[in-house]
């Protein structure tokens, strides 16, 4: 958790368009979108025979091949059967540790590139039966977990993630109007930056059947509603607490999605004519009560910015990732920075939350974005379950 001791660089990075719960992707494995994302990577490098290292996040290992997320994204990406692979946890965070994991493998010499990323998907997460592999008694019906439910509640504090934003609220004195108004505001900014075609660049189309045309590009978030309206926001009730804040309409889009982001180490970017997109300056990851798990961005940023020697003023743009809308409004209180630099294509109230994706998503776009408008720094956070955030800082190249 440092400032790096060698220069690392994103060099290439791509995602699938999210798809909404039960939507367009339902059927597709977390294996399966990652290694969509990862070939479209791949495909912005001079040769795939550069790559050393395959790291992949994931949370929920919804389907029986996701144990070898890692190994199988690489293989069916292309990459040749000597180069290793990697699946990492860290809950809401996985996508931006599989980039810290890769910059540490760059770090002490263990490779010179790396295919790092995030695959999730959130549909085809299924129900479990417990305690029957050595038989169950007669007459006992064992019952069925939903493990999609089971894996957003913490069970360390028996506390469903919902709950910790609404305990955030409490402690911020966030209003549900005030959530439902960002809300509004990341689904509208997503419908200006979708008709302006700001995700063109980072979307790498997944390739799907239809009944009536045949095979189409599926290459558009599916979860979006630009269309919301503030009243249609209101009338959604709170979910998880009476007289609370977090409704259907202001926390992040149960969703399915996977991102790939591709980083160099200097003397690989020279010695194979790699055209940098963004310097990885420092990274960091912190601890925070489980209660108030989505206050995790606001240590992790200082002490990201701290080791860097900068300062939230410094960064020109920011993405918290919007696990819940009074979870980032707290963190914007207790942090003091400008909405007009922070989730300015939309967060994850309107994109999703694939939550191994997300991560990789927000740092792709990040180096997009730093390209296209020039702008000099930017920071990439997000609260993790059980208590924890996690923070990387780009500088564009």
């Amino acid at each position: 958790m440092s400032k790096l001791t060698k220069d690392v660089f994103i060099v290439a990075a791509k995602r699938t368009a999210f798809g909404a719960f039960g939507g367009t992707l339902k059927n597709w494995s977390a294996v399966e979108l990652g290694a969509v994302a990862a070939r479209g990577a791949l495909a912005q490098l001079p040769s795939t025979e550069i790559v050393d290292s395959v790291i992949m996040g994931n949370v929920a290992q919804s389907t029986t091949d996701c144990a070898y997320l890692g190994r199988h994204v690489g293989l069916k990406a292309g990459l040749k059967a000597e180069v290793p692979g990697l699946t990492v946890n860290r809950l809401c965070g996985s996508g931006f540790q599989s980039i810290v994991t890769g910059c540490q493998e760059i770090a002490v010499g263990d490779a010179e590139v790396v295919l790092t990323g995030g695959a999730e998907s959130m549909s085809m997460a299924p129900y479990q039966v417990h305690g029957i592999r050595w038989g169950s008694p007669l007459g006992v019906n064992p019952p069925m977990v939903d493990s999609l439910w089971e894996c957003l509640k913490d069970q360390h504090i028996n506390c469903p993630m919902a709950i910790t934003a609404e305990n955030l609220a409490e402690k911020y004195d966030i209003t549900k109007e005030q959530a439902d108004e960002l809300a509004l505001r990341s689904q509208q900014l997503w419908g200006k930056a979708q008709e302006e075609g700001l995700f063109d660049a980072e979307i790498e189309p997944v390739m799907v059947k239809d009944r009536k045309k045949g095979e189409v590009e599926f290459k558009v978030d599916e979860h979006p509603r630009p269309q919301t309206t503030i009243e249609g926001l209101n009338k959604l009730k709170p979910l998880f607490k009476k007289g609370g804040v977090v409704s259907a309409g202001n926390a992040s889009g149960i969703s399915d999605g996977a991102g790939a982001v591709i980083i160099a180490s200097d003397s690989a970017v020279q010695q194979h004519s790699l055209k940098p997109m963004a310097r990885i300056v420092s990274y960091a990851v912190a601890g925070v009560p489980p209660e108030i798990m989505g206050f995790g961005p606001v240590p992790s940023m200082e002490m990201a910015l701290k080791r860097a020697g900068l300062t939230l003023a410094d960064m020109d743009l920011i993405e918290i990732n919007e696990a819940f809308a009074a979870q980032f409004l707290a963190c914007q209180k207790a942090l003091g920075f400008d909405l007009d630099k922070a989730n300015l294509q939309g967060g994850a109230t309107a994109i999703g939350h694939p939550t191994g994706a997300s991560g990789s998503r927000i740092m792709g776009h990040l180096a997009y974005e730093l390209q296209r408008t020039g702008k000099r720094y930017a920071i990439g956070s997000a609260c993790i379950g059980g208590g924890q955030g996690i923070a990387i800082i780009l500088e564009r190249v």
